[in-house]
């Protein structure tokens, strides 16, 4: 039996700013289904791979390759990425869900989450405004769907956003530290939110700093220092039995 292929694979990935380098040859596999969980102390290059992976932030080199297709890769004239107008597409396929929601603010919740089926997928107006409202009722939002994200809590903003995500019919949704910026008692409903996405078989790489939201929820967990993946494993090897020197202190620090 043939080990299955990737839906994202990442081979020597490299970023810099100016001179200094924040990406240094990050590898990377990612399965259809599966729930990855990039953990760090701040600067490790945690939401620069995310930002990578979708081209928000271009890399200078190795290779991301999406769905088995050639995102970026080293070619004989050097560092070859997408046109463009087709990393727009990728985008579509890889949405993100950002710390500050990036909600358009002078939309409504119905008019945010119908933007990507209809704009960018160019889905019927009416078809898409019936997935959205079945939707937000889903995530709890079904009475705030004429509400502008000025009317609503962080964390309703965080889960519109989620649900925007969702609309684009994603291969894969990356979440850059979803939960940073809402208050303690709001984190809860946007963790639970994720965990739906992830009972559905939805593929997610998550960048967070919530430690016992990593552990229940990752299939597998990748330790990043230095700009590289310094350690990688199940949540109960990564948390249990840490084996870098580094790794240990960052799960030290995070006990405590």
């Amino acid at each position: 039996m043939t080990e299955p292929e990737p839906i994202l694979c990442v081979r020597g990935l490299k970023k810099r700013f100016g001179d200094h380098i924040v990406l240094n040859g990050i590898d990377l596999d990612v399965f259809a289904g599966q729930v990855v969980v990039l953990i760090g102390s701040s600067g490790s290059g945690k939401s620069t791979l995310l930002r990578c992976l979708n081209f928000l932030e271009m890399p200078y080199a190795g290779a991301i390759l999406f769905g088995g297709r050639a995102l970026c890769r080293e070619g004989a004239q050097g560092f070859d990425v997408l046109p463009e107008r087709e990393l727009r597409g990728v985008r579509a396929q890889m949405p993100m869900v950002f710390q500050q929601f990036n909600l358009l603010s002078h939309r409504t919740v119905l008019q945010n989450v119908i933007e990507g089926p209809t704009v960018v997928l160019g889905r019927p107006r009416a078809e898409a405004i019936a997935e959205a409202r079945e939707a937000l009722a889903r995530f709890g939002l079904d009475e705030k769907q004429d509400a502008y994200p000025g009317e609503l809590s962080g964390g309703q903003q965080q889960r519109v956003a989620i649900v925007r995500a969702v609309m684009m019919k994603p291969k894969l949704i990356l979440f850059d530290e979803p939960t940073s910026a809402l208050d303690p008692e709001l984190v809860a409903g946007v963790q639970a939110a994720i965990q739906s996405l992830a009972a559905d078989g939805m593929t997610m790489v998550i960048v967070t700093h919530e430690m016992g939201f990593a552990r229940r929820l990752a299939d597998r967990i990748h330790f990043m220092a230095g700009g590289r993946i310094e350690e990688s494993g199940e949540p109960d090897a990564i948390f249990g039995s840490p084996r870098s020197a580094r790794l240990k202190a960052f799960v030290a620090s995070m006990i405590h």
